[in-house]
């Protein structure tokens, strides 16, 4: 895996936009497009409207807080990911005008949940194996700390669920992060930063990931 310092990519080229000719049940997002009614207590419905739901094949994922402990306290570890989604926003018109280009987005360690990853064993076995391939460092699941319960970031859109985890690498020596081959990996750049300018740099939106803010707030709040 290359740092961004020496990649060469500038832009991400649409070479064909097949949207309007794809099935919505295909891909690696599935939109599901619904006509629904809400079914009352006293046997009444309200009138039937339209709901999209975006689903993956794999329904759920996990992110995990890799930190260690240094003279200055804690630090976290964060990628810089090539992200199309939050790239292509590009010349949309928005309500709060924003000149950030997004082609790399700072977050922390995540990935899909595999079919076998089930209950709280599978959640940390997956917390470690992500760990291994997108930080370097070997960590034990039981090693591995979930803080809370899964949430949602668009559930109004998104059926997905994120899982929060927190691994504490404090003294370790990393391997070479070996991720998973995908040209959106090209020129990821692994750093560290302390925790409270990490949060501070999510609140100022120059991380503006929402899983890297919430699982940091959750593990502060178990460090009081």
């Amino acid at each position: 895996m290359r740092s961004s310092s020496q990649s060469s990519v500038t832009d991400i080229e649409v070479i064909e936009d097949f949207s309007a000719t794809a099935r919505c049940d295909e891909g690696f997002l599935r939109v599901r497009r619904l006509r629904c009614q809400n079914r009352r207590a006293d046997g009444t419905a309200s009138k039937v409207y339209r709901v999209d739901v975006v689903d993956r094949p794999r329904l759920d994922a996990v992110a995990v807080l890799v930190y260690r402990r240094g003279e200055s306290g804690l630090e976290v570890l964060t990628r810089m990911n090539l992200r199309p989604a939050a790239y292509f926003r590009r010349g949309k018109d928005m309500t709060v005008p924003d000149a950030a280009s997004y082609l790399r987005v700072e977050e922390i360690v995540a990935g899909l949940l595999e079919l076998e990853d089930k209950g709280e064993a599978g959640l940390r076995h997956r917390a470690a194996e992500e760990v291994r391939e997108e930080a370097g460092y070997d960590v034990r699941p039981e090693e591995v700390r979930l803080l809370g319960a899964g949430f949602f970031v668009a559930p109004g859109i998104l059926s997905e669920k994120v899982f929060p985890a927190a691994v504490d690498v404090t003294g370790r020596e990393p391997g070479v992060p070996k991720g998973d081959g995908s040209p959106l990996e090209e020129g990821t750049e692994v750093r560290w930063r302390p925790i409270r300018e990490l949060l501070a740099l999510c609140r100022s939106g120059e991380v503006p990931d929402a899983k890297t803010e919430l699982c940091i707030l959750r593990l502060l709040a178990e460090q009081e």
